[in-house]
């Protein structure tokens, strides 16, 4: 496993779009101490977001955990680069004759994918940390190690959004085309899910659950209820939905079942992937 992960590496950090791509993401997790000095004005009403309890613990786990996810798009463009490059230079059918067999070259990915979610785990966990022990008032270990299940959510949303993205530069081989496929079906899992809540079920109430579970187990979506939006937790966001009459029934918790769910699509995309590449005259 150990020359695996180092072939690839190599092959990231000899590409220069790879490595710019990798290492703005680090360096936009670690500007996440700049959130603190964010302030918004609602008419006369001044909040000063490190104000709020955002890098409290243990809501800092949550809070970062959310956010961060949105950056891990820099690396699904190095990950589906990294595939699709292989096609492109021949370094596939290279590797190949060179002795590496087509389910150690799908591992390989697999193994940087782990390894990609695993350091931006780690490194959101630092930072995370370094914020929380500089600004929260609560520094026991009790509140410190508190809902670190956050951190678990984030590792396994990567490692299954990682996938999908392996998944999709196996299948595709082209990396514009499969970040666009990749657009695409997020569109269709979001407006179908509209269509049908909206325009089908709008009357039979009795059915949104059922319609609701059944689109918990798309990909995408499972990997959005990992972790739920973190907002609405806000001691001045409850305060301003209690004044405007509007009850908070979210449910922030981190569910066994979810994770079960992406774990199941990470075995798919990566046993997919192989099944394509095995099958594929390359």
């Amino acid at each position: 496993m150990k020359r695996l992960v180092s072939i690839e590496f190599q092959k990231i950090w000899k590409s220069k779009a790879s490595r710019v791509l990798t290492l703005a993401y680090f360096v936009l997790l670690s500007l996440l101490s700049l959130i603190a000095s964010i302030n918004f004005n609602i008419g006369p009403i001044h909040i000063k977001l490190a104000e709020q309890g955002i890098f409290e613990f243990p809501y800092i786990w949550h809070f970062n955990t959310y956010f961060t996810a949105i950056f891990k798009l820099f690396l699904a463009v190095v990950i589906v680069s990294m595939v699709a490059n292989e096609y492109s230079y021949g370094t596939l059918k290279q590797n190949l004759i060179d002795g590496m067999s087509k389910k150690e070259f799908i591992l390989s990915k697999f193994l940087m994918v782990v390894l990609f979610a695993l350091a931006s785990t780690i490194f959101v966990f630092f930072v995370s940390f370094v914020l929380g022990i500089s600004f929260s008032h609560s520094t026991s270990l009790g509140s410190i190690f508190s809902e670190l299940e956050y951190l678990l959510a984030f590792f396994v949303k990567l490692i299954g959004f990682f996938s999908f993205c392996l998944f999709l530069g196996v299948l595709i081989k082209k990396s514009a085309f499969a970040l666009g496929v990749l657009f695409l079906w997020f569109l269709f899992e979001n407006i179908s899910y509209a269509i049908l809540r909206y325009q089908f079920f709008n009357e039979a109430t009795e059915m949104h659950q059922n319609l609701d579970n059944f689109y918990n187990l798309f990909p995408l979506r499972a990997m959005s209820n990992l972790i739920v939006e973190p907002i609405s937790r806000l001691s001045f966001i409850k305060n301003i939905s209690q004044q405007v009459g509007v009850a908070n029934l979210k449910d922030y918790a981190v569910h066994w079942y979810v994770l079960l769910i992406v774990l199941c699509w990470t075995f798919i995309f990566v046993y997919s992937s192989w099944r394509i590449l095995k099958k594929r005259d390359l």
